[in-house]
């Protein structure tokens, strides 16, 4: 399992690298849902060299480290909306609903529905 938050490890001044990555943990925060490619694209980085330097800041891939935000997302929406799990998925950056609830069941060990229940969340 990834820590839920990932920091930089060096407490020094930041350099313009390590912005960028303070950049993308912000946006990651913010809710939006974002893409390797997406981020390549707004730092005018290759997308294979954007997730070296993130690896180098933060000692987690960068690949991982968004499908467990994704997830998060997910099991937070499950909790708190009223939306299917269909849609839930593509909310969350899921082109197809079944690759989310199969990353979804080797996260949380469960499928996104039975997780619902089990957090006590009904619909009115």
């Amino acid at each position: 399992m990834l820590p839920p938050a990932v920091t930089l490890s060096r407490p020094s001044t930041p350099t313009v690298l390590e912005r960028r990555v303070q950049k993308i943990l912000r946006m990651a925060d913010s809710g939006t849902t974002i893409t390797i490619r997406d981020l390549a694209l707004e730092f005018h980085l290759s997308p294979s060299y954007l997730q070296r330097l993130f690896k180098h800041q933060t000692g987690v891939c960068m690949g991982e480290w968004l499908n467990e935000q994704r997830l998060q997302k997910a099991a937070h929406l499950l909790e708190n909306s009223y939306l299917s799990v269909k849609e839930i998925a593509h909310n969350v950056g899921y082109e197809h609903s079944s690759s989310f609830i199969r990353a979804f069941e080797r996260r949380f060990t469960q499928a996104p529905a039975r997780y619902r229940k089990q957090s006590g969340y009904t619909k009115c």
